[in-house]
């Protein structure tokens, strides 16, 4: 019996569904159905009892699942340790990130890991967030970077940045001159979204609805560069973490507009494969990339202190004639 049939029955029974199961395996329903039952006829015993909804596992296949769940985990172990001995890149540390990520923050701290670590390369690869979680399930990517990350049977996840979101306008967009607004003064005005695959879009749209806000979505995009062209032209305006437009505010093409009572915040995340144990190199990686957080954070913190600072005494200042 292969060890590929025990992780999908593992998967069912952690899942408690043969579609999710199957899912996560790369294979059609009918096939983890299958698979069920051929090790049920190995072993000449009901693990499952489909008779009820949902299915209920027998006291045969509680005693199966503990099992072949060690077994399961120690063959992983195996396999990404025999890997790393004879694969030429032991040295690499192989990361996936979505775009959003990596277009606006990677490339210079990669340049930095790589200073500080001359020895290890660092391969980055972008990717869709749904493709970063299988790299990472797969072992073909060591780390994944993506927002909302979400912890699974076999993912566990690192909490990483907190990114503070804004409305974005073109520079001509009636709403251009406000400082500030509610989300219900967005009701009416065209909005350009998130595709609804995605989980910022499904995020954003669920704080719109909880405040009882309805613009007008004209157009749905899955990354945010096309996002901010749509946004340039005036199609409409759109929710986006304020680090990944600052270069377009500076420029002029965009401008922010603080969200008044409804603080936005896109969390973004590390992922790794749970129950195998991380390399040297790869635990370097994410230790840096918290430290580089938690910098940013303090220099964040520590700006707008002063910023405050500044505007509580310009109030007693004397009035320019």
């Amino acid at each position: 019996m292969q060890i590929r049939a025990l992780k999908v029955f593992c998967d069912v029974v952690t899942r408690k569904s043969f579609s999710k199961a199957a899912a996560d395996n790369g294979i059609t329903q009918s096939a983890a159905s299958q698979t069920i039952h051929q090790i049920e006829s190995h072993f000449g015993v009901k693990l499952l009892d489909r008779s009820k909804r949902p299915f209920v596992v027998t006291e045969e296949g509680k005693v199966c699942f503990d099992h072949c769940i060690k077994l399961v985990r120690q063959f992983e172990t195996l396999e990404s340790r025999l890997k790393n001995l004879h694969s030429t890149s032991s040295d690499t540390v192989k990361v996936a990130s979505i775009y959003s990520v990596g277009l606006i923050y990677m490339k210079q701290f990669v340049q930095r890991f790589t200073e500080l670590n001359p020895e290890i390369n660092v391969q980055l690869e972008y990717h869709h967030p749904s493709e970063v979680y299988n790299l990472v399930k797969s072992g073909d990517a060591d780390l994944g970077l993506l927002s909302y990350p979400t912890a699974t049977h076999a993912v566990a996840a690192i909490p990483w940045r907190e990114e503070a979101m804004a409305v974005v306008v073109a520079p001509d967009h009636p709403l251009a001159a406000d400082q500030s607004v509610t989300l219900n003064d967005l009701n009416g005005f065209d909005m350009v979204g998130f595709d609804q695959n995605l989980r910022i879009g499904q995020e954003i749209n669920r704080v719109l609805a909880d405040a009882n806000a309805a613009p007008n979505v004209v157009m749905e995009f899955d990354n945010i560069e096309t996002l901010k062209r749509a946004i340039e032209i005036n199609a409409g305006f759109s929710i986006l973490p304020e680090t990944h437009v600052q270069r377009e505010v500076i420029a002029g093409t965009l401008t922010t507009v603080r969200v008044e009572s409804n603080p936005l915040i896109r969390p973004v995340g590390i992922i790794h494969r749970d129950n195998i144990k991380l390399g040297v190199n790869t635990e370097s990686f994410i230790e840096l990339l918290i430290e580089d957080a938690q910098a940013s954070t303090q220099a964040t913190i520590t700006s707008s202190i002063q910023q405050t600072d500044l505007d509580s005494s310009s109030e007693f200042a004397p009035s320019a004639k």
